[in-house]
């Protein structure tokens, strides 16, 4: 289906599954498999020659399956190619392990999701690679000032998944390329909303756990990219790596992306609905959105968004303890005490206390909770959280 054809609902629609002519079943199949076989051994010897060249003469590399999602993924992302591994977690680590080698440098904003962060500090640290962490909302000559002769990969996040600060990607972008430096992106929480390729990344990754899924029961992640040369790059790290993903994860997360644009457009309204109200609420001092008018970025959310999720945080008054957060939270009985947000449920995380930062970034005026809306009714969850906040005192 031509990506310029179509609305974005419409194409999630009929992206990744048979054409409407067909005489069959609606849907994909789930292809599983360990073994692949070959007609004769001068096959097997000449190796692949078509779209089955990810087929190893193991199932790692991927079936019909996996093709059709990486190819959905890489259309909504506006990229070429898609590699489509086993979580979100491994979705960071493929690129970094397909870039990165001993004696090479990264910059990794401080507010990146603390399992990026360790993937730095324990893992690539001991294979001799040095990671500065460096504040997300550096200008282009502050990045430019942070590069070195040996950076090889600057990471982005943009907004950070527990401080929402935005990025200027292009700036950060620019100031890279001129280096040589490859930029990655976890867009998670842009999906569609963010185009990682029109604003200079190389890279872009997603948890598919999340959104694209959209029911909390599978893992899954993507890296997607923009050129055949960094798709290589990835797709043989990937293998490398052994990093296979389920079909049948891969399956619903098929499934997922038929509801997904109904799905993100209720969520990002009803979080915004809330985000608003809260701010309204006197034992609140701000809620952190990038959609909202109040967020100090704002302008750079309007700029390159076209829209946002239902993930934001909300700051208490000083007056308030870490203790008054953890009994908001636990006041409500609609939220979920949970980490991997993105699914059809509402969730609340004290986030104050939880956070490793090292250089000075992600402090605010009071304790930190963030909220994820789920697809409950929003006047049931208004009222869920006036019971959280009554448990503030």
């Amino acid at each position: 289906m031509a990506s310029n054809q179509y609305k974005f609902d419409t194409r999630l629609s009929h992206m990744a599954r048979p054409h409407i002519r067909t005489h069959g079943f609606v849907n994909m199949g789930v292809h599983r498999g360990s073994t692949v076989l070959y007609p004769d051994c001068a096959t097997r010897a000449e190796g692949p020659k078509h779209r089955y060249e990810q087929w190893m003469s193991y199932g790692t590399g991927g079936g019909p399956t996996h093709f059709e999602l990486e190819n959905a993924i890489a259309e909504i992302e506006g990229g070429t190619h898609c590699t489509i591994v086993g979580t979100g977690l491994a979705a960071i680590a493929v690129p970094l392990m397909a870039y990165l080698k001993a004696g090479d440098h990264m910059l990794m904003p401080d507010s990146v999701y603390g399992p990026g962060r360790n993937i730095a500090t324990k893992m690539l640290a001991g294979f001799g690679v040095e990671t500065t962490f460096y504040d997300p909302q550096v200008d282009e000559a502050g990045i430019t000032a942070l590069l070195r002769e040996n950076t090889r990969v600057v990471y982005t996040e943009s907004p950070g998944s527990h401080t929402f600060e935005l990025q200027d990607i292009p700036a950060i972008a620019r100031a890279a390329h001129k280096r040589g430096a490859c930029v990655m992106m976890d867009n998670t929480w842009g999906i569609h909303h963010f185009q990682p390729f029109q604003h200079g990344v190389d890279v872009s990754i997603q948890a598919l756990t999340k959104y694209v899924g959209g029911h909390s029961d599978i893992l899954l992640g993507s890296c997607t990219v923009n050129s055949r040369e960094h798709w290589e790059k990835v797709r043989e790290s990937a293998l490398l790596l052994g990093a296979y993903a389920s079909p049948d994860d891969v399956w619903l997360a098929l499934r997922g992306l038929r509801t997904m644009g109904v799905r993100l457009k209720h969520q990002e309204q009803a979080g915004l609905e809330i985000a608003r109200w809260l701010e309204q609420q006197p034992q609140v001092l701000q809620v952190v959105h990038p959609a909202l008018p109040s967020h100090p970025q704002h302008e750079l959310f309007k700029r390159d968004f076209t829209g946002g999720c239902s993930l934001f945080g909300v700051v208490f008054q000083p007056n308030y303890s870490l203790e008054d957060a953890y009994r908001f939270v636990e006041a409500t009985t609609l939220f979920g005490i949970g980490a991997s947000w993105g699914g059809y449920e509402s969730l609340a995380l004290p986030t104050t206390g939880f956070l490793t930062r090292t250089a000075g970034t992600g402090t605010f005026g009071g304790p930190m909770i963030r909220l994820h809306i789920g697809l409950e009714d929003v006047g049931d969850l208004k009222t869920d959280l006036l019971r959280g906040l009554a448990a503030l005192g």
